[in-house]
Order: structure tokens, then C-alpha cells, then sequence
């Protein structure tokens, strides 16, 4: 066991070079890649000793060793392939044993990767070893199949700095210095708490059972990394856990953030990271009911059973130098007033639940939150994020061909709105944005789908910031489209409207005379003429302009935002 514990997490990689003077001086002629969100995370914790015995991205036969048995080489445990993934283009420029910088999206340099070994990936087989399924449906095979590149990097990294963070600066700690702090407190046993959610008061009594039954103190140990379009933003989740630790006896507990993207890879990542938690320093980890599951499938079938993940990792613990605690779920016991294991209740008692799909309705439609679910100061937190739908901000996004009366539709509902007053409204009509944000794009597929994406952009920032955005582009192209959605809905509404006035009469009424030159040829990949026009497949509201008048269609928008809840006629 003691082997084992030291491959893991003995002496802890450093992978930061001493004098990192010289090294920046050649970072400047070597090929660049600027680091995604996830990559960033990845190379920080193998920069400071997380993904211990890792020391650089793995090569290609360490790849598929891990992907196919949770092998490395040498035989040690380790579930979760770690490669940096980069664009074809970029690929053409490197070649084995050759060097690039590793920037962050600020141009921060931050390590070197010499590059021992690279390859196209397989990422069908990737999803079905992995993650069990090739479904799109689980959000960890979405990413991997659309936003992950298709050429993997693997090899070893001399790191400048690690990642620079401006908020909760007392609560990282690096595996080193969590360990020094735990020696400090003299905590030799320490059971670490995995979450990336906000805690109600069925994690509290998880975590409080599991200090208690194994004598140990606690550390609140949640990820603050890439997780999943849909999740509470960490700031939020944050402000949760340092309200609920007050909850827990003061000497005992710690709260300590991990800057880990989650894959929601179910029982490997289980085991994932119980590994990482026996880096930091834990001797004890909880694994809970549908650990590191995602959601469901469409049709309601998880993806992993409840306890899957606690079954694998126990096939595994004599490998492990940390001990696994496991507990069922918790459920409150209306009878008796408080949580118990569900495997200890009766058939007679009434037992209450409330979802996390439940629980966000209450929030947007401004209802109550039963006391027995959660404490007062999460949920005023929570409300502060996630305000009722009339109080957030939202994006209506018309779509539809040049002429369909987007742009018209666009300016009467902009006046509505304003007419009614109360809120911020801002319209960003296809040519106000060409000339203002666009002007120096053409219209390519690149230039459209970029300029479609700083419409977007500008949506999101007022959207957030609980404003209204009127956006009335053509959008031709579903991916694009879908892509503006998730990520407006990261923040608040996202309304599509489709146009859905027909070709023949949008030529009709074709003032400025461009589907006659796209006919001529005179203008390119027009869409409708010479490139498509994908229809949405499942806007929240259709229109078609032939057969109503502007107002008449306005009055059905607004009696649209009224039923999601988004305004109030």
C-alpha cells in the first residue's frame, strides 16, 4: 500500500521550472495554442501534482492503455485520458520533438510542450470506452464529439506559471500546500467531499455522517473548472459553500476549491477522482449515489445506475492508497423530521424529494423552497442568481431569409417593449450589426457563421446582465444557431422565433434587388439562391409574414414571452 500511495501522491510533480526567464525568451519563437477552459485546467493540475504520477500529456500508447484498461504503463490505476487535443491546421505546423507555447485566452504564457508523440483521434471508441455510450444525448460525449479537436498531443511540460485567478484566492490550494495545511492543523485524517453543485441539506448530512463514522475531519473539496453548459456558475456556488460551512462544527472543516474540468464520465471519474483527492492530501473520499453522473437521456433513462460508480471504485479500492466511503441516498423522513439513509426506511413513512429540475422551476417562477430542503442562506443565493423569469434577461433571436420581415417584426417588437417600459431593451438587426460590428466581413460561410457570433456575443453580455436583445439576422445554419443558444442560455432566455416566409415571396419583395443578382451570379453564396438555409427544427414560435400583419404578429410574440414567463402584458 505504501508503494502505492507514494506513485500517487508521495513526492508531488512540480512541473514549474525554477528560472523561468530564459524559458519565456523561447517561447517566443515557438508555434502558439491558446488553451481552452478545460486544457487550462488540465495542464494546472499537471503542473502542480493534481494528476500525479502524470507529469505531461499522455503519448498514444498511454492513451489507449488508459482508455481500454485504466492502465498506464507501468500498471498503476488511472481511468481518465489527459492529451491535449488541437486543430488539423495547427497540427500541419509541429512535427515530433518539436515545442510549442501554451498560452492562456488573455496571451499569458504558461508552459512548454515538447511534443514526443501525436495522432488523429478515434472518438467513437473514445465515447464507448470511456463513457459507455456514443449517445450525443450525454453531455461529456456532446463535448467530446463537437468540441473537442481531432488531432491528440501528447508529451511533457516545463511549466512558466501556473494559472492566474483574481477571485477566492484563499480558498486554492495547490496539493502540496493543502497537505503542509493539513499538517499544520494536525488533521491526519481527512474525508474529502466531491460537488459540483450548490449543497442543500441532504449533502450536509452526507457529509456530516461520513466525518463522524470514519473519525476524520472534512474538506468541502468542490470543482470550479469547466463543468457542463447548465450548471451553477462557481461564484454562486462559491458564495453557497462558504454559507453552508457554517453548519458544520468549526475545527473540523475546511473548504477548499479545485480548479478539475469535469469529463461526467460516471464510475471512471468516480475513480478519477478519488485518485486526485489521495493527491491533495485526503485519506478518505465520499462517493455518492450517481456520482459524476449527467443527466438523463431525453426519454427520462440515466446513463449510469445510482451506484454504479460506487461499485467500480470499490473493485479497485485495495489498489488505492485512500480509503472510499459510500453512502445511499439521503431522503427527509416527514415522520421523523429529519434525513436518513433511504436503505433504512419503511414502507409506511413518507418520504420527500425534491430534484434539481424541480428545484430551479421553483426559482424561476419565484416559489418557495421547502425549509426541509436546503438552508435560508443558499437559497437567497441562489436567488440571487437565478431571479423569476420575469426579472432576467433574455434573447429573442429572429431567423428566417433576407426579406422574410425579420428585420420589420425586429423594430415593432423593440417598440412594444420599450412602449411598455420597465426594462433595457437593445436591437441588433442583421445590417445595424454589419455596419456597426461587421463591417469588415464578407459574406463567406466563415464571415457569416463569425458574424452571427459577435451578435451573439453582444446578446450574451445583455442577457446577463438582465436586459432584453432583439437579434433579426439570417442565421442560416443550424450548428451556429444552436451554439448561440447554449450559450445565451448559460444566462438566461433564448427565444428563436423562425420567419418562415417562403422563398418566392421574400423575392417578391426584394427592394434592394439582391436575389436578383444572386440569380446573375453577381453575388455569392446567397442563401436561398446559392447556399442554404437550414430550418430550425424546433423554434419556440413560427411566423409567417404572408398571412399576418406586423402587429398581429408582435401581439403572438408577446403572448409567447408572457406564457414562458419572461414578461408581464
Amino acid at each position: 500500500m505504501n508503494k502505492l500511495i507514494d506513485a500517487y501522491g508521495g513526492k508531488l510533480h512540480n512541473g514549474l521550472v525554477a528560472d523561468p526567464t530564459v524559458l519565456q525568451r523561447q517561447m517566443l519563437t515557438m508555434p502558439q495554442w491558446t488553451l481552452s477552459q478545460r486544457q487550462l485546467c488540465d495542464v494546472e493540475l499537471l503542473l502542480n501534482g493534481g494528476f500525479s504520477p502524470l507529469t505531461g500529456f499522455m503519448d498514444q500508447a498511454t492513451y489507449d492503455g488508459v482508455v481500454n484498461t485504466m492502465r498506464l504503463p507501468n500498471g498503476l490505476l488511472w481511468p481518465m485520458p489527459i492529451v491535449l487535443d488541437v486543430s488539423e491546421d495547427f497540427a500541419e505546423s509541429i512535427s515530433q520533438g518539436s515545442q510549442i507555447s501554451l498560452i492562456d485566452e488573455e496571451g499569458l504564457p504558461i508552459a512548454v510542450l515538447t511534443i514526443n508523440d501525436y495522432w488523429r483521434a478515434d472518438h467513437q471508441h473514445e465515447a464507448e470506452q470511456v463513457y459507455g455510450t456514443t449517445s450525443k444525448e450525454h453531455r461529456g460525449v456532446q463535448y467530446l464529439y463537437d468540441k473537442t479537436n481531432p488531432v491528440y498531443l501528447g508529451g511533457e511540460l516545463q511549466g512558466l506559471r501556473l494559472p492566474i485567478y483574481h477571485d477566492f484566492r484563499q480558498l486554492r490550494f495547490t496539493p502540496d500546500e493543502l497537505r503542509r495545511e493539513f499538517q499544520h492543523l494536525g488533521w491526519y485524517k481527512v474525508v474529502g467531499f466531491q460537488t459540483r453543485n450548490p449543497m442543500h441539506r441532504a449533502y450536509h448530512e452526507v457529509t456530516a455522517h461520513a466525518a463522524k463514522d470514519v473519525e476524520a475531519n472534512l474538506l468541502i473539496h468542490p470543482v470550479v473548472g469547466a463543468t457542463m453548459n447548465g450548471d451553477v456558475d462557481h461564484y454562486t456556488r462559491v458564495r453557497c459553500y462558504k454559507s453552508i460551512i457554517k453548519y458544520y462544527p468549526e475545527q473540523s472543516t475546511m473548504l477548499s476549491l479545485l480548479p478539475l474540468a469535469m469529463r461526467m464520465a460516471g464510475p471512471r471519474e468516480a475513480l478519477w477522482h478519488a485518485i486526485i483527492r489521495q493527491n491533495y492530501g485526503c485519506s478518505h473520499f465520499i462517493i455518492g449515489r450517481d456520482h459524476a453522473g449527467p443527466s438523463p437521456a431525453k426519454d427520462g433513462t440515466p446513463f449510469y445506475g445510482p451506484y454504479d460508480a460506487q461499485e467500480l471504485v470499490n473493485q479497485y479500492r485495495n489498489e488505492l492508497g485512500i480509503q472510499i466511503v459510500t453512502y445511499p441516498e439521503m431522503v427527509y423522513v416527514e415522520e421523523k423530521a429529519e434525513y436518513i439513509p433511504v436503505t433504512e426506511t419503511t414502507s409506511d413513512q413518507h418520504l420527500l424529494r425534491l430534484s434539481g429540475t424541480e428545484l430551479r422551476r421553483r426559482l424561476k417562477a419565484g416559489l418557495d423552497v421547502p425549509k426541509w430542503f436546503s438552508y435560508p442562506e443558499v437559497i437567497t443565493e441562489l436567488r440571487r442568481t437565478f431571479p423569476p423569469r420575469y426579472q432576467q434577461g433574455f434573447t429573442v433571436f429572429f431567423t428566417g431569409l433576407s426579406g422574410a420581415g425579420k428585420s420589420t417584426l425586429a423594430k415593432a417588437l423593440y417598440s412594444k417593449l420599450m412602449e411598455t417600459g420597465g426594462r433595457s431593451v437593445t436591437l441588433l438587426d442583421g445590417d445595424i450589426v454589419r455596419h456597426n460590428l461587421s463591417s469588415e466581413l464578407g459574406f463567406s460561410k466563415h464571415d457569416r457563421d463569425i458574424n452571427i457570433q459577435r451578435i451573439g456575443f453582444v446578446a450574451t453580455e445583455i442577457t446577463k446582465h438582465h436586459g432584453i436583445a432583439i437579434c433579426a439576422p439570417i442565421a442560416p445554419y443550424h450548428s451556429t444557431r444552436h451554439a448561440i443558444r447554449e450559450q445565451i442560455q448559460e444566462v438566461g432566455g433564448f427565444i428563436e422565433i423562425y420567419v418562415s416566409t417562403s422563398l418566392e415571396v421574400c423575392e417578391q419583395r426584394d427592394r434592394k434587388g439582391l436575389y436578383s443578382k444572386a440569380r446573375a451570379g453577381i453575388i455569392k453564396d446567397f442563401t436561398g439562391v446559392s447556399d442554404p438555409y437550414e430550418v430550425p427544427e424546433a423554434p419556440e414560435l413560427e411566423i409567417d409574414t404572408q398571412t399576418k400583419l406586423p402587429d398581429e404578429c408582435v401581439q403572438e410574440i408577446l403572448l409567447k414571452l408572457e406564457h414562458l414567463g419572461y414578461i408581464r402584458v
